[in-house]
């Protein structure tokens, strides 16, 4: 196996893919969606210019998947006081359980994942993930 570090975190990124699609469907969610649920529950209701900048994506597809979670009953689109041309985006009970069992299907993945690594290994790796994801993102918006 190759092992330079982007194929290693290809490989590691697809087979956590892997792992956890199959609970999307059981879910009735889509890839993508629950970061958002997260977010909502995390951060309270949302723009969807909010969502956009928090997944790095561009709002139409935020419109797409927000279609999609609304038809199943994870979010409710509510119009904002402060801007009538703007609505907020708000998670429902369904969504908030959709997320609960989310975690735990994560945590479950996670502890897979991590067989074998010591706490302060675990600490270190999150760390260093941390780390790659700031230079990158830091890169890229100085333009360099």
């Amino acid at each position: 196996m190759e092992r330079t570090f982007h194929m290693l975190l290809y490989r590691a990124f697809h087979a956590q893919r892997n792992a956890l699609r199959p609970h999307l469907g059981e879910l009735g969610l889509g890839a993508g969606q629950p970061k958002i649920l997260g977010y909502l529950i995390q951060n309270g209701s949302s723009r969807q210019r909010q969502l956009a900048e928090y997944c790095e994506v561009d709002p139409a597809a935020i419109s797409r998947m927000l279609d999609s979670m609304q038809k199943g009953g994870f979010v409710l689109r509510q119009g904002d006081e402060q801007n009538r041309r703007c609505e907020q985006i708000v998670v429902t009970e369904r969504g908030r359980e959709a997320y609960g069992a989310w975690q735990g299907f994560c945590r479950e993945m996670e502890e897979q994942m991590l067989t074998g690594f010591s706490d302060q290994e675990r600490a270190q790796f999150a760390d260093y993930l941390s780390r790659a994801y700031r230079n990158l993102k830091e890169g890229g918006e100085s333009g360099a």
